[in-house]
This record gives structure tokens, sequence and C-alpha cells, in this order.
């Protein structure tokens, strides 16, 4: 598959890590999640988001995310959303086919939630025909590449805490927004009053394994049996954890996460001087999405693997990954002014 503009999901998988999965790989441990692996990654997570930080790792971002909602919410309750956001669009309805609850899903410009906008599904609170609002969920950086600044984060923790709610944040590319943001996993959310996090690897260089990141230590109710009756529990937890060992432990996740808004910058700058294309969000992170002529991104589409975001008015996606070269926006750039 030639490298193309798609996700960085479909990149492979940083030297670091594959070599802490073979150093992983000698003589016999216990299994999950007793052992030494998991032990040396949890510490890094209380390093990272503070000491009352409670891991529990699983298999993807979707279990992540639901893992979470399950901790905040029974059947009867209600999660605010951006109806972008990837609990809504991407998960094949998974939050409440497995836990129950609603989504109150809120349309907005840029993919942000504000307290104005969440305001709008507050309210049948102890109405017992409605489903009682428990939880906002926030993307940071968000399904179109927006960053939620500090002061927004923490307007909406208190928004939440205000009315006895939850704030949970989907980090699948944190890291990402940490670089563009240029403060601590922990400034960006502990302090801040987010209750829970799901924060990912994957999108950055690991091979697989995602985490469920609790920071209020209310939530750590029943998790570790929650979470195995999610099918989320893996046995051979030590190679997830010696993932997130070289991941967090030598600034990989930072380095990765550089890298791969810095080439979304240097395609920001290529596409300046090309005719047609309109950029439809800031570049923050390492997503561009642009709208075009349909003729020309499905002829492009030919040569690169891309997602048409939203086909009715020509916006499509492409995403930048730590081992995006370049020469690949180049000659990406190339090819969209050919068909042009």
């Amino acid at each position: 598959m030639k490298r193309g503009f798609g996700s960085d999901n479909h990149s492979g998988i940083s030297p670091e890590i594959l070599q802490a999965i073979a150093d992983a790989n000698v003589d016999h441990a216990l299994a999950y999640g007793d052992d030494e692996w998991c032990l040396r990654a949890e510490e890094l997570f209380r390093h990272h988001f503070g000491p009352q930080a409670k891991v529990y790792f699983v298999f993807n971002g979707t279990g992540a995310n639901v893992l979470n909602i399950d901790a905040m919410c029974r059947s009867h309750h209600a999660v605010v959303c951006a109806e972008t956001a990837h609990i809504n669009v991407d998960e094949c309805g998974a939050p409440q086919r497995v836990v129950g609850c609603r989504l109150l899903t809120v349309d907005t410009p840029d993919g942000k939630l504000t307290p104005e906008l969440v305001r709008t599904r507050l309210h049948g609170f102890g109405f017992e025909h409605h489903s009682q609002p428990r939880a906002i969920s926030i993307s940071q950086p968000t399904e179109l590449g927006t960053l939620y600044t500090l002061d927004e984060i923490r307007s909406l923790a208190d928004l939440a805490h205000e009315h006895g709610m939850y704030l949970h944040v989907d980090g699948a590319r944190l890291a990402n927004a940490a670089v563009a943001l240029g403060c601590s996993f922990k400034a960006m959310t502990t302090d801040l009053g987010v209750d829970c996090l799901s924060f990912g690897g994957t999108k950055n260089g690991m091979l697989m394994g995602e985490s469920a990141v609790l920071l209020n230590p209310a939530l750590d109710v029943d998790m570790r049996y929650r979470r195995k009756q999610m099918t989320q529990l893996c046995s051979k937890m030590r190679f997830m954890a010696a993932q997130f060992e070289a991941y967090l432990n030598t600034g990989l996740w930072r380095r990765n996460a550089e890298h791969s808004n810095r080439m979304a910058q240097l395609l920001l700058s290529e596409l300046q001087g090309i005719d047609g294309i309109r950029v439809m969000y800031p570049v923050q992170v390492n997503s561009v999405f642009v709208q075009l002529p349909a003729e020309v991104w499905r002829q492009l589409q030919q040569e690169y693997f891309f997602y048409d975001w939203d086909e009715v008015n020509d916006v499509v996606r492409w995403m930048c990954s730590f081992d995006t070269t370049e020469d690949d926006i180049r000659r990406f750039t190339a090819a969209l002014r050919r068909l042009l």
C-alpha cells in the first residue's frame, strides 16, 4: 500500500516499541496485569497524570471510551458530546449497547463544546421520564483537529461538577494536543478537573493497546470486573505495558507527535499556493481538512488513500503520521497540483 494520508492508524510501529515488545518476550510472566512491566507502566501513568491516577489497559480506543463511560454512568444516564464525537460517529453505538446510556449530541461549528452549548442539554434533572445528564465527553484534539485551550477544558469541568456530573476526555491523540499546547498531560487533564480520560498510543507509533485512566478516585468502583465483563482484559498484558513504558519513559510520545504535527504544518504550507482548495479548520495538530472539487479528490483517491469526511460538501481529511516524510507530502501535493 502506498503511503497515504488516510489515518495515523495506517502507519507502522515505532522501532522503539518493537524493541520493547521483543525485550518483554523473555521467560514467563504472570498474566492479566500482575507482572513487572504493568507495575512500571502504572507508575509512569502516575508520574504523568498525578499520584491518584489509576490506569486500566484495554485493547482499543472504543474499549477505553466505553469503560470510562461505564465508570461514570448507568443505563438511565446521558452523556453530552459533540455531534462529531468519536463515541457518537465511529463506535457503532457501543456506549449505548454496552452501558445502555443515551448520548445527547450538540452541533458545533468546530467540533468543540462550550458551556453555552452544553447548557442546552442540561435539563430534566430529577424528572423520571428523562435520561439524566451525568457526563460531558470531549475529544482533545477534536475529530476536526481543533484544540481546546486549558481554560476551555477547565470551564467545562467546572460546569460538569456544578451539576453533579463528570468530565471525560477522549485522548486518542492526546500526545499531539500536548505538543501543540506546549503542556504536560497532567496540566491538560488532572489539574483542570478532568475526571477520566481515554489515553491512546496506537495513532502515535504503538502496535496496540489503549487505556482508561481514572483521575477521580470516586469513579474507581469495581473497574477490574467491569473491564473483564467488557471483554477488554488482556491475558498477556505485559506486552501492552511494555509499549506504554517505552512510549512514556523515553519521550517517544513527544518526538512522534512533534513530527506528525510538523508534517501537517508542511502539508498546509504546500497547499497555500494551490488554487481551488479551501482549508476548513485551523491546522493545530496532525490533521488537515480541505474542501475541493469532487472530480479532483475522487481522482486523487485513485492514487492515495484518504477519507472523504463530508461527501455532500466535498470535504476530505488528510492525516499525517509519525513516519510521514517531507517527500511523501511533496509527492502528494504534486499529484494534487497536476489534477487541479
